[in-house]
């Protein structure tokens, strides 16, 4: 697993060992970052959200192709994220460590540009994620979301969310890409 380009381009990020987690694979994110350089300047974002972090790879991207800053939450990943952040030398970046849910709920008024959600496949995660994210408003109105599901899942749209693309990338890994319309 590596950064794609930018600023922090082919370094090598570090990975669990083991199958506990499943890290995005490089040619699903490269995919993924090709169809968002379409979408949105990186260099304008100000805020990335990176839920269910795992190694940072998503939010540690952005900031690479010139996003500001990211917020990483994971409730197991901590010191590989924080070995990843070191080895990147962004200090742009903040952990959370904890239940997603409760972490959301706590962020309050704080909203972001773009917000990457890739939670373990078929629990369930990707639907509340997106849900909670809307019901919360802690999209910015513009702004994106990015959900990474197992193929097989078909995910609700949120009000005020349009669903901008869907890719299938394989048999098990499909992304969606939804965009905050409105106020709440």
């Amino acid at each position: 697993m590596r950064i794609i380009t930018g600023k922090a381009r082919g370094l090598k990020l570090k990975t669990p060992a083991g199958l506990a987690t499943r890290p995005t694979a490089d040619r699903v994110k490269e995919s993924l970052f090709n169809i968002l350089n379409g979408l949105i300047n990186f260099s304008e974002l100000e805020t990335v959200l990176d839920i269910f972090a795992g190694t940072g790879a998503l939010g540690l991207e952005s900031i690479s192709r010139g996003a500001k800053s990211a917020t990483f939450i994971d409730a197991a990943t901590t010191e590989i994220l924080r070995e990843n952040i070191r080895r990147t030398k962004f200090t742009e970046c903040t952990i959370l460590r904890g239940d997603f849910e409760k972490i959301l709920r706590r962020l309050g008024e704080k909203s972001f540009d773009l917000i990457f959600s890739d939670p373990p496949y078929a629990t369930g995660l990707a639907q509340k994620s997106l849900t909670l994210v809307a019901e919360l408003n802690l999209l910015k109105i513009g702004g994106l979301m990015i959900v990474e599901h197992g193929a097989a899942e078909n995910l609700d749209l949120p009000q005020n969310f349009s669903l901008l693309r869907k890719n299938i990338c394989g048999s098990t890994t499909a992304f969606e890409i939804f965009e905050r319309t409105a106020s709440s």
